[in-house]
């Protein structure tokens, strides 16, 4: 038995010194000649306390993705290709980014451009949204199949169908009514009925409206191809040139200045300038908007001509959840009421608030037409437009 203890007392002794060497090494094990730490195998922590530590920052990253869900923070980023310029649309991207995380990455230009860069980049586009101003130009990047169907219950929530793709490739963010505008001082809106009674006789030499060229007079020739037939419009637009005040020139805005300056009485043009300069920097441009009003054609036949801005989402979209997540976001009714505040467009979500101005000009019946249709009619237009000499 004394051999045993004895036995047991050198394995003691041997287990001490053992111990005693670890204990004693232990603060210089990782270190070398300089003192320098030694990294252990594989990067993983070489004293006890790393386990911990590595797990605790497990937890707290964990804690922070659950935060982050918490918050509505998605993170990463959007990319957007879009034909809009206005100082609100950048405003909204910042807020959407502090709500998000979402970086929204920009690249401006003219529609027709993005569209020819978006079907060259193809599936290595780094495009995830395409934003433009007419229905006719979102159909043309859907039938040249760059767009793909935005699957949310919450854009269908927020955005009725009229104002959707029929196959949910995009969807509107605002609209504009084309209106005729006219002197207050010289024209009885009594006087005032179609699109159709200003290519009359009546209305010769008094007329004013931008160049055929532009987008919007094409859109409003589309619709009225489809709406009275082509030949009919054709009858329409040689009227429509022949009562020309002057040769076009200029912009929306321009038109209305020509009104108060005498040129002619009454404009083709969209609400939303008229909107614009009644708060503009520029004081003339806000007596401007103080001489003209407002009518909206056609109420007791075929309804005013509607066009929109629309996001359309791209076929190789690399970031599909932060796109949607911002279109969700620009079709709610807080951004809906910014556009509207900022820019006197019509929200497309009817729980948006608008602006006393529009407000003021009342509900009016619009053509209901697919906005498809612009973009089908588009070229007969043209031809329309360059046939009858409207400049």
């Amino acid at each position: 038995m004394m051999r045993i203890k004895g036995i047991g007392l050198a394995a003691a002794m041997v287990v001490l010194v053992l111990l005693l060497a670890a204990c004693g090494g232990g603060n210089n094990a990782n270190e070398g000649a300089d003192g320098g730490s030694i990294p252990a195998a594989n990067g993983q922590a070489a004293n006890s306390g790393g386990a911990d530590e590595a797990e605790g920052q497990e937890t707290s990253a964990a804690d922070n993705e659950g935060q982050a869900a918490d918050d509505g923070q998605l993170g990463g980023e959007v990319n957007v290709y879009s034909a809009r310029h206005y100082d609100v649309d950048a405003e909204l991207y910042a807020t959407f980014t502090e709500e998000t995380g979402i970086e929204v990455n920009i690249i401006e230009g003219a529609a027709p451009e993005l569209i020819e860069r978006i079907a060259r980049e193809g599936s290595s586009s780094p495009a995830d949204l395409f934003i433009t101003v007419d229905g006719g130009i979102l159909n043309t990047a859907k039938t040249r199949e760059l767009l793909q169907p935005i699957l949310s219950e919450t854009v269908d929530a927020q955005v009725p169908a009229d104002l959707r793709d029929t196959d949910d490739h995009w969807v509107g963010l605002s609209t504009r009514a084309r209106v005729i505008v006219y002197a207050k001082d010289r024209v009885d809106p009594a006087e005032l009925s179609t699109y159709e009674d200003l290519a009359t006789d009546k209305w010769q030499g008094r007329l004013l409206v931008r160049s055929s060229t532009n987008l919007y007079n094409q859109s409003l020739l589309a619709s009225l191809i489809a709406l009275n037939g082509v030949e009919a419009t054709e009858r329409w637009a040689a009227g429509i040139a022949a009562n020309l005040a002057r040769d076009p020139e200029g912009g929306d805005r321009d038109q209305a200045k020509a009104i108060v300056a005498g040129e002619g009485d009454v404009a083709i043009m969209n609400t939303y300038y008229v909107g614009r300069m009644s708060v503009s920097e520029d004081s003339e441009e806000v007596k401007v908007a103080e001489q003209v009003g407002v009518f909206f054609p056609n109420q007791e036949t075929t309804g005013t001509h509607l066009n929109l801005s629309g996001v359309g989402l791209v076929k190789y979209s690399p970031n599909q959840e932060q796109a949607i997540r911002l279109i969700e976001f620009l079709t709610a009714p807080a951004a809906q009421g910014r556009f509207s505040a900022a820019n006197f467009e019509f929200p497309v979500n009817s729980d948006a608030e608008m602006p006393e101005l529009l407000t003021g000009w009342g509900e009016f019946a619009h053509q209901g037409l697919d906005f498809a249709v612009y973009g089908e009619h588009n070229p007969t237009a043209v031809e329309i437009a360059n046939k009858v000499g409207w400049k």
